[in-house]
């Protein structure tokens, strides 16, 4: 706002006075600030953003690490931690199951995950390109196979998002509903107690 009131002044004052100085045209020492300026304004901006980004990238110490594979046309999951490890697969539930609104978005075996937690999804795909999303928590990366996509997230209220696959990945594409249960950190320590 201040570069843009500090130029639209500069632009009046030259209007208003056709008969400027030449020395203020032609001054290098003003061409020298207005572009010295600038660059010292990007330079405050951009360090705390190239910081912000590292620290979003950064992956050192996940408390649970989740790898999925996309398969046609159901998701797997495979919980990758020294103190658990389980796999297990998601197929959508077609029946409408007493709420006709989550008629084919709901799966018989949903992800659980605790909130408040550092979390790192490990995304492929055993066959055709698939793109894992849950768009409510602003999640979305693309299962390719061959290659290791991940993505870093930590979810600060519990409960149960939904998300489907965004590729069109073959005729059953629809068919690939995504549920991530979102539970405090206790319940989850107890479901990975009672799943060992």
């Amino acid at each position: 706002m201040g570069i843009i009131v500090f130029v639209t002044y500069l632009f009046i004052v030259i209007m208003k006075n056709p008969a400027v100085d030449k020395y203020t045209i032609d001054s290098h020492v003003l061409e020298t600030v207005w572009t010295v300026i600038p660059i010292i304004i990007l330079l405050f901006i951009a360090f705390p953003s190239l910081y912000l980004l590292y620290l979003i990238e950064d992956t050192r110490n996940p408390s649970v690490t989740v790898k999925i594979i996309g398969h046609q046309w159901y998701w797997e999951y495979q919980y990758r931690n020294g103190w658990h490890s389980n796999s297990f697969d998601s197929y959508i539930v077609s029946e409408l199951n007493n709420n006709p609104l989550m008629y084919n978005l709901d799966v018989d075996n949903r992800l659980i995950l605790p909130t408040a937690s550092a979390i790192t999804f490990l995304v492929t795909s055993a066959d055709v390109i698939h793109a894992w999303t849950i768009p409510s928590l602003g999640i979305k990366t693309d299962a390719i196979p061959g290659r290791l996509n991940y993505l870093n997230t930590v979810v600060p209220l519990a409960g149960v998002y939904y998300g489907q696959c965004r590729e069109i990945c073959g005729a059953n594409h629809s068919f690939m509903p995504i549920v991530g249960e979102f539970v405090p950190a206790n319940d989850f320590i107890k479901f990975v107690s009672s799943s060992n």
